[in-house]
């Protein structure tokens, strides 16, 4: 198998004599490195698959270096090996510590919107744009292993001392809930490792080698929990690239990178610069715009490629203009390139610029697909009747327990779930359990006492109904003495709440089309599988790709445009501001190096704003751009676009020659 392998990529699957930062280019083969060392370290080193974990950042990524791994070794050690994201092995060292952890066994994962309910009861905010922000806040002092009371501590002005107390009330509310939100899934084991020598002994043994991918998105939480596995011994291999860190709004930290060589001072580099994705042009373009940025580590991208098509920056009227030309350009391509329409991705900087390209393909009859764009089973409304349906299903689920019973609120508050929670841990039982037992009530006042008898009486009531009546029959009834649509509509805008109760009426219609699955509960099992299914079909659409450049990260097309490439737009106004251009350049060579034979980068002169046109100039990064592997249209002094009329009049002529050859 590693007879394809160049011999970079072979000195860092080989490589065992000290820990291993490897710089990997875009295109360079880092997975390919990443999935050959873990074979290598089984079938040639000795290790036991269950002693390796592969650390990466989306689950995405986590399948497909499973997936190749799974063509390459057996079934056994395949399905013994630890490839997983950083919190799915979080999760797993607080599921087998809960106990020193202070959490039950069966612990709560509270996802966002069930976290910015509880900080909406504790802060007295104007709005929800407040609460997201102090969440936003906290979500980056626990990334960065700030607890409470230093957030308070440091705090400088009212905003922050609002955003600490907000912090250290709703870390002692998931205490009390026995709940962890999505960053306590690496905070908390960071903090157990921190504080008990032995547990973090005992993991370091469980797992013996570290693969980290992405190592330059690694916030300080990360970067802790990758240094208390690895311990002295330091058996591991990081793979990171400098030039592609892009997410330090969400707290990831470039100097991690550097940081691995002041706490590993024997830390051997090796760079992969040979690039298998794009044409040498795309790459001296790219080469050229990152070496304005300041350099952690020297690397230049090259390819054995030819030169390719030359790099095009098309210069639109307004953002209608730019659409339309790009959606001409993918028909135009698809006829005389033979491609399909998933070869082809638009590419922008906010997801605000997705609509009008909507339109533009909508029009011209192009499929396309929206990356990102949410799940149906993850709206907050279809959540809170699943959680209904999973405890219905199985009442000992205290997920589902907790959203049921606040959504809506039925009078049981923080104080009640904090009671209950101390009962359920103290006799090792479900909420539900515990508040079964003989007794149990009697520590509540009697308005709350009151409150969860109903509750209670209310799942029990609907858990027969589900046994004996059709699913849809049974959320349609349950939803009638819930009241929910009203809950929507008063917790909502008008509209948004009436779009949100239109999505529920979907899903039971949904349910009731559902010929061979009437009951309930097979309905809830399959309903994470069905949610799978779903995504894997739209994976293989053939679609044209709209796509925020982050969320473009780790894919490549052969037909890439760059849309919206000015100044305010790209690079944002807020980076120009806050002196963050570096990243924003970054996210100019992340975009770039998606394109393996075409890219096409557009800007407007003008765009519409809240109303009003903004003129704005090109893009820096167009400056930086070198002249002779770009072409440039649609300005003074240079070729013209070719006119949307034209561009139907070449189609037409591209059709008739194609009916021809039919004929």
């Amino acid at each position: 198998m590693f007879s394809q392998f160049n011999p970079q990529q072979l000195q860092a699957v080989y490589y065992l004599d000290s820990p291993l930062l490897v710089l990997a280019g875009a295109g360079s083969g880092k997975t390919k490195v990443i999935t050959g060392k873990i074979v290598h370290l089984v079938q040639n080193v000795g290790y036991q698959p269950q002693q390796i974990a592969a650390i990466t950042f989306t689950n995405k990524a986590a399948q497909e270096m499973r997936e190749r791994i799974a063509s390459m070794v057996s079934n056994t050690v395949s399905g013994s090996l630890n490839i997983c994201t950083f919190h799915a092995l979080g999760l797993k060292i607080i599921r087998h510590e809960a106990a020193h952890l202070g959490l039950k066994k069966r612990f709560s994962i509270l996802d966002s919107t069930d976290c910015a309910k509880i900080l909406t009861e504790l802060v007295q905010a104007s709005g929800k744009e407040q609460i997201f922000h102090i969440q936003q806040q906290i979500s980056l002092w626990k990334n960065a292993l700030i607890s409470p009371e230093q957030a308070v501590l440091a705090a400088q002005n009212d905003w922050e001392k609002q955003a600490a107390n907000a912090y250290a009330s709703y870390n002692a509310t998931l205490s009390a809930y026995h709940a962890v939100d999505f960053d306590d899934l690496i905070r908390l084991p960071c903090l157990l490792f921190q504080d008990n020598a032995d547990i973090k002994y005992q993991w370091q043994m469980k797992l013996r080698y570290l693969l980290v991918d992405e190592c330059q998105d690694t916030n300080a939480c990360q970067y802790a929990l990758l240094r208390h596995l690895t311990g002295n011994e330091a058996r591991f291999t990081v793979v990171g690239d400098d030039d592609q860190s892009i997410y330090a709004w969400r707290g990831a930290d470039i100097a991690n990178l550097k940081k691995l060589q002041d706490d590993y001072k024997n830390l051997k580099i090796i760079k992969l610069e040979q690039n298998y994705r794009s044409t040498q042009r795309i790459l001296r373009v790219a080469n050229a715009v990152i070496a304005h940025n300041p350099k952690l580590f020297d690397k230049k991208l090259w390819s054995h490629y030819a030169d390719g098509d030359f790099v095009q920056v098309l210069t639109c009227q307004d953002e209608q203009h730019e659409a339309d030309t790009i959606a001409n350009k993918i028909q135009h391509n698809r006829l005389i390139k033979n491609a399909k329409f998933s070869d082809f991705a638009v590419l922008y900087r906010g997801n605000h610029q997705a609509r009008v390209f909507e339109e533009a393909l909508r029009n011209a009859r192009i499929p396309y697909r929206i990356s990102g764009g949410q799940s149906f089973f993850d709206k907050a409304e279809i959540k809170d009747i699943l959680a209904y349906m999973r405890l219905l299903t199985n009442p000992d689920d205290d997920q589902a327990f907790l959203r049921a019973a606040t959504s809506p609120k039925r009078g049981i508050g923080e104080s009640t779930m904090s009671k209950l929670n101390e009962l359920a841990r103290q006799f090792g039982q479900s909420l539900y359990d515990a508040a079964r037992r003989q007794g149990a009530l009697s520590v509540l006042p009697r308005h709350a006492q009151s409150a969860m008898e109903k509750w209670l009486a209310f799942i029990q009531k609907y858990r027969h109904l589900a046994e004996t009546m059709n699913a849809n029959i049974v959320l349609e009834k349950m939803l009638e003495e819930i009241a929910y649509k009203r809950y929507l509509i008063d917790n909502n805008k008008e509209k948004q709440g009436e779009m949100r109760w239109q999505n529920v009426q979907d899903f039971v219609d949904w349910i009731a089309r559902k010929s061979d699955e009437k009951n309930l509960f097979e309905i809830t099992q399959n309903i994470a599988l069905l949610n799978i299914l779903d995504n894997q079909k739209q994976e293989e659409m053939d679609a044209v790709h709209l796509s925020t450049l982050h969320s473009a990260k780790g894919l490549e097309y052969p037909f890439v445009f760059l849309a919206g490439c000015e100044e305010g737009l790209f690079p944002h106004q807020d980076s120009i501001d806050e002196g963050n251009l570096d990243e924003e350049r970054r996210l100019m060579y992340v975009g770039i190096t998606r394109a393996k034979q075409t890219l096409t980068i557009t800007h407007a002169i003008k765009r519409k704003q809240a109303g009003h046109w903004q003129f704005n100039e090109p893009s820096r990064f167009l400056d930086e751009m070198p002249l002779d592997d770009i072409q440039i249209f649609g300005r003074k002094n240079t070729a013209p676009i070719v006119s949307q009329t034209e561009g139907n009049a070449r189609l037409d002529a591209i059709r008739q020659k194609l009916a021809g050859k039919i004929k």
